[in-house]
C-alpha cells in the first residue's frame, strides 16, 4: 500500500489523552479553587431519611460498595444496621410499610426495569416480591393503614401497559384489580381512594388527549368522567375524607393558570369551590393531615418554594421551624403516624443543608446529618430571581447566578434553559 493511501486512525492524536495529562489540566482548570469538580458531584454519606409510623426509628440511604442501600437505626442512637446488600445498582427509593418492615425498589440490570423488594428491619426476611422478567413496576398506593399489602401498577402481561394490583409484602402473592388491555387508548394512572379502593383511572387518547375515568366502588365498572386536549388538565389529587365522588383537583380548564378545586367525579363537573389560586404562577399541589383529615395548605412555586396555610395548627409548625433554622427552605419529609415526630430537611441556594429530627410533644430540634459538609455555603455563589419582558410583551422569569468577588459587567454567559419545555427551575 502506498504510504499515501493509509487511513488514519480516529481521533485527534493531538487531543491530550493520558491520565497524568489529563490531571494537569483538571488541576490548571482548578486555578485558586479549594474546591474540585468532584467535590460538587460526590455522594452524601446519608440522604433521604425516613421515620418509621412508630416514631422510634430512622431509616436512610447511604453508600455501601459505592452504591446507595438502606440503613437503618433508633432514634436517639449513632449506631446504624445496613439491611440491604446490593452492589450492582443503587436503590431508587424505599418507605417503611410497617415498623417492623421496608418496601424498596432497584432497577434490574440497568434496564430501568424498576422491581420490588421487602425487607425486614433487622436486615432479615428479605424478598423479591416481583421477579418477573422485563418487568417494570409503580407504586399506586402504600396503604398506609395496611401493613401487609400494597398496590402497584405492573407491565406483566403486556410490557406496553401497566395493570393494578394487591400485592401481599409478607409473601408476594397478588390479585389484579382492574385491567388495561387497549394498548391504542391505555390507561397511564390510577387513583384510590382514603381506604386503598381502586376507583380512579386516567387514559391517553391519541398520545395527546386524556379521559378522567371513574367508578363509585371497585365492583363497578369505569366510566367516562370528562376528556381533556393537550391544552387542558383536570388532575385529581386526592379524595375528599368521606370518601364521596369529590375529589380535590389541580385543573386550567377556562383559566389561564391552573387552579386548586373540588371536582364531583359523579356528575363530571366542578362544585364551584376554588381552594386556591394565584395571580402569577399555577397553583402546584394540596397537603394534607391522614390523621386529623384535614387539607392543611397549597403548595405553590414562585420564586421560591411558598405554601398557603389553611390549617392553623400547621402553620405553627412550620413558623416554628423556619424561626428555629433561619436562612433556608424547610420542608418537612416524614413524619410517624400520629404527626408529632418528624424529619425535616433544609437547603439554600447555597447549601444543600441537612436534615434535622423533631420532636414536637419533647420540643426536641436535632441536627442528624450536614448533607454536604465538605462545601462551604459562604463560598457559593447565590441564585437571584430576574425578570424581564420579551419581545412580545411577555414577563420572562429566571435566576441569575453571579460569581462571588467579580464585577459583574463583561462576565462570559452560560444559559442553562429549563427542561419540558412546560417545566420550570426552582430556587435551591
Amino acid at each position: 500500500m502506498h504510504k499515501s493511501d493509509k487511513q488514519a486512525l480516529p481521533g485527534d492524536p493531538s487531543l491530550p489523552s493520558s491520565k497524568e495529562v489529563l490531571e494537569g489540566l483538571m488541576e490548571l482548570g482548578k486555578g485558586n479553587s479549594k474546591y474540585t469538580v468532584e467535590d460538587f458531584f460526590r455522594t452524601p454519606e446519608k440522604v433521604a431519611f425516613q421515620l418509621s409510623p412508630g416514631g422510634d426509628y430512622l431509616a436512610y440511604l447511604g453508600p455501601y460498595e459505592r452504591r446507595q442501600n438502606i440503613f437503618v437505626q433508633k432514634v436517639g442512637e449513632n449506631n446504624a444496621v445496613r439491611i440491604t446488600h446490593e452492589t450492582e445498582r443503587d436503590i431508587g427509593g424505599y418507605f417503611w410499610s410497617s415498623d417492623q418492615r421496608l418496601v424498596y425498589v432497584k432497577d434490574s440490570g440497568g434496564d430501568e426495569n424498576f422491581q420490588l423488594f421487602a425487607v425486614d428491619r433487622d436486615g432479615s426476611n428479605g424478598r423479591d416480591l416481583t421477579p418477573f422478567e422485563g418487568v417494570k413496576i409503580q407504586i399506586i398506593d402504600d396503604l398506609e393503614d395496611n401493613e401487609d399489602e400494597l398496590i402497584i401498577g405492573m407491565n406483566k402481561n403486556n410490557p406496553m401497559l401497566f395493570e393494578p394490583y394487591r400485592i401481599n409484602i409478607r409473601t408476594g402473592e397478588y390479585t389484579q384489580i382492574a385491567e388495561n388491555n387497549d394498548p391504542a387508548e391505555p390507561i397511564t394512572g390510577w387513583m384510590t381512594d382514603h381506604d386503598g379502593k381502586l376507583r380512579i383511572a386516567i387514559k391517553t387518547i391519541a398520545g395527546v388527549d386524556h379521559s378522567l375515568l371513574y367508578r363509585d366502588s371497585e365492583e363497578d365498572n369505569f366510566r367516562t368522567v370528562i376528556t381533556t386536549n393537550f391544552k387542558e388538565s383536570m388532575e385529581p389529587i386526592f379524595f375528599e375524607f368521606d370518601n364521596s365522588s369529590v375529589v380535590y383537583a389541580v385543573t386550567n380548564i377556562g383559566r389561564d393558570r391552573s387552579e386548586i378545586v373540588k371536582f364531583d367525579m359523579a356528575a363530571g363537573k366542578e362544585t364551584g369551590e376554588v381552594l386556591f389560586s394565584h395571580p402569577e404562577v399555577d397553583a402546584g399541589s394540596l397537603a394534607h393531615s391522614r390523621k386529623r383529615k384535614v387539607v392543611t395548605g397549597a403548595i405553590y412555586t414562585t420564586w421560591k418554594r411558598e405554601i398557603k396555610f389553611f390549617d392553623e395548627e400547621r402553620r405553627k409548625l412550620q413558623e416554628y421551624l423556619e424561626k428555629e433554622l433561619p436562612g433556608y427552605e424547610v420542608v418537612l419529609t416524614s413524619s410517624n403516624k400520629n404527626e408529632d415526630k418528624f424529619m425535616v430537611r433544609t437547603y439554600s441556594d447555597r447549601s444543600l443543608g441537612a436534615y434535622y429530627y423533631y420532636d414536637q410533644p419533647a420540643g426536641k430540634l436535632e441536627k442528624i446529618i450536614e448533607v454536604s459538609p465538605w462545601l462551604d455555603e459562604q463560598d457559593m455563589a447565590s441564585m437571584k430571581p430576574v425578570q424581564y419582558t420579551s419581545r412580545d410583551g411577555l414577563a420572562i422569569h429566571g435566576y441569575l447566578t453571579l460569581p462571588g468577588g467579580k464585577a459583574s459587567a463583561g462576565l462570559p454567559v452560560v444559559v442553562n434553559p429549563h427542561g419540558g419545555p412546560w417545566v420550570r427551575d426552582s430556587w435551591g
